[in-house]
């Protein structure tokens, strides 16, 4: 287990690029927990630099999900209007699971059953204005 307080959102970024990003390898999974505004996002946009993607990261709640070309690939999921097995089915998730790229997933407690057994856990708990970042799996 790993964790982190980040005093703001530049400092998780960058704890996501720095930190996390080199450890990770192609296939691995993400699932965060948070609410809204908790900095799943930032977060993500911290791994996508990690990982050398150049693109302009937003959150995918109306899209399901956004690609970033990086080295792996990352594939950025929102699942928060999931909320059945069709559902899930209809974003491409499975398929994405063997690509060999990342995935990083918001709302993940909507498809909890359908997560690899090795995923990676990233909670993001607010802390007045601080967040604390715990991972949990993996190399973490």
């Amino acid at each position: 287990m790993l964790s982190f307080t980040s005093h703001s959102p530049a400092e998780t970024e960058e704890f996501a690029a720095a930190t996390v990003a080199p450890k990770l390898q192609k296939g691995d999974v993400l699932a965060f927990r948070g609410g809204l505004g908790a900095g799943k996002t930032t977060f993500t946009r911290g791994l996508a630099r990690g990982l050398g993607a150049t693109d302009e990261v937003s959150s995918p709640t109306f899209a399901l999900v956004h690609e970033y070309a990086g080295d792996p690939a990352l594939y950025h999921f929102d699942m928060y209007r999931i909320t059945n097995f069709d559902d899930l089915y209809s974003t491409g998730f499975f398929d994405y699971l063997d690509c060999g790229g990342i995935l990083a997933i918001e709302w993940s407690e909507n498809i909890e059953g359908a997560l690899p057994e090795n995923t990676i856990r990233v909670t993001l708990t607010p802390d007045g204005e601080n967040r604390i970042i715990t991972l949990e799996g993996g190399p973490f």
